[in-house]
């Protein structure tokens, strides 16, 4: 069932953004070569916790941690790990989801760390353009198709990368995942119409290479996604309300940036 939220729960879903934005912000901070994954993670949990919210990761479907830290070509939902060190090149996404007074914000973010090639940059610029084309097809009356065609066709049919089709955003708000399901690719027209007051996450994940993911498994049986052929991979995503006004960012790191979304 999809729910249509008043402004009250939108402007408490903004202030549960505030609080992941910030995080995501300091890590900006320490991600650098020679850190571990497991510092990424402890400095999130202890972020989020001290500043009033809970990290809605944290016990669902039995994962145990705050964030979702992926380094080059993992893909999503890989664990943090204390003997991952990060290296010069690298490219990490850090995904969260934070609940501040019962209302959930969600975003994933890439980061850089130290030089990286120049290829990998490429990656993540048309990863976060991919994002923002999505963005401004999220209006009243557009259909879901509408976003996954923007961005499929932009990173497929353009730029020549793999647009991931297995994971995929959603709705978002009073749990951490609602309907409806938003996919990154989709036909123009088709799909679910847009209504002012759903809430959903827009969040391409996307491959130098194929669109194709892999599984893999720790030693404790969780599953994560990898690019089935190994290439790097990027991931950006916002939380966002579908107003009257337009799509309105309630995860925004950057006001100026961001300030048509706001």
């Amino acid at each position: 069932m999809i729910t249509l939220k008043s402004e009250r729960e939108i402007e408490g879903m903004r202030k549960s953004g505030a609080l992941l934005a910030q995080t995501h912000l300091g890590l900006r901070k320490i991600i650098k070569p020679g850190i571990s994954s497991m510092e990424i993670e402890n400095f999130a949990d202890d972020f989020i916790t001290k500043n009033g919210g809970v990290p809605s990761e944290k016990g669902f479907e039995g994962y145990q941690f705050a964030t979702c830290v992926c380094v080059n070509d993992e893909v999503a939902h890989a664990e943090p790990r204390e003997k991952l060190i990060l290296k010069n090149g690298d490219v990490v996404k850090v995904d969260m989801t934070v609940s501040l007074d019962g209302y959930q914000s969600d975003s994933c973010w890439t980061y850089a760390v130290g030089e990286i090639s120049a290829e990998n940059q490429h990656l993540m610029d048309v990863t976060k353009k991919a994002l923002y084309l999505g963005i401004d097809q999220a209006v009243v009356g557009n259909r879901l198709g509408d976003i996954g065609w923007a961005i499929q066709h932009y990173v497929e049919d353009q730029e020549h990368m793999g647009d991931v089709r297995d994971l995929i955003g959603h709705g978002i708000q009073p749990t951490m995942h609602e309907a409806p399901n938003v996919p990154h690719y989709g036909e123009p027209g088709k799909g679910l119409r847009l209504r002012e007051g759903m809430t959903i996450t827009i969040e391409p994940m996307v491959n130098l290479g194929t669109w194709e993911i892999k599984s893999k498994f720790t030693d404790e049986d969780w599953e994560y996604f990898v690019s089935a052929d190994g290439t790097t991979s990027a991931q950006y995503e916002h939380t966002l309300a579908i107003t009257k006004d337009g799509p309105k960012i309630l995860t925004s790191q950057d006001p100026e940036f961001d300030k048509k979304y706001l």
